[in-house]
């Protein structure tokens, strides 16, 4: 029985019908949630996204589909009415997918590889955020910033020596974007030191609310 307490639906499914519907969603909960990285790289390939071609497209759908009625910022956690002064930020950054697929600069990869341009527009990985606080994330890997020294008024979010730390109400978020996108893209060759471990961290410390489950399963229904 699945209960959404604000639009007060209630459905019921019987076991195997709750596993059909929700096959996308289950098959990206086992990549991120709870399993080892061995484990999460035994999923098939097909868990990639292959509907939307390019991150220009990804754009268009990101605010005309999945976030039409205002969204909760990532790094954060305003919520927001429209869409003003926020952008998308990809958690997994689009540099080290170039690294991964050792295509080049990003302009080239967008030029010459396929792969890129489908984990470039990979919903899984594109959060809304402040606009000032994407540019400060920039590519930097994610870590623990000792003190309380904030970047922006009303926001937890520091940077420190090329390190940022995300509030801990969305380390889970940005946990299993990270980890979706290196097992779903076979990526981690791209990502810095010491992030694997760090994310399978976050990603027990923060499990997926409700809010997540919902995303999810809209984005599956977007991306395929």
């Amino acid at each position: 029985r699945i209960v959404n307490s604000e639009s007060s639906l209630q459905v019921s499914y019987s076991g195997w019908a709750l596993f059909t519907e929700c096959i996308c969603t289950l098959i990206y909960l086992k990549m991120i949630a709870g399993l080892s990285f061995a484990l999460a790289l035994s999923v098939p390939a097909s868990a990639q996204q292959t509907e939307i071609p390019n991150y220009s497209e990804a754009r268009q759908v990101f605010w005309d589909a999945l976030y039409t009625d205002g969204f909760q910022e990532l790094y954060c956690g305003n919520t927001v009415s429209e869409r003003g002064d926020h952008n998308v930020e990809h958690v997994f950054p689009a540099y080290w997918m170039t690294r991964a697929l050792d295509c080049g600069s990003r302009k080239t990869c967008r030029r010459t590889s396929q792969e890129f341009n489908r984990m470039e527009a990979d919903l899984h990985n594109l959060w809304p955020t402040r606009t000032q606080v994407n540019a400060r994330r920039g590519s930097f890997p994610f870590g623990e910033v000792p003190g309380e020294d904030h970047d922006f008024p009303s926001c937890d979010f520091e940077e420190n020596d090329g390190v940022v730390e995300p509030r801990p109400a969305s380390r889970g978020e940005v946990a299993r974007s990270v980890l979706y996108m290196a097992s779903a893209y076979d990526a981690e060759d791209g990502m810095p030191d010491d992030q694997l471990a760090l994310m399978q961290v976050w990603d027990q410390d923060d499990p997926p609310t409700v809010a997540e489950f919902e995303r999810n399963d809209l984005i599956e229904i977007l991306q395929g």
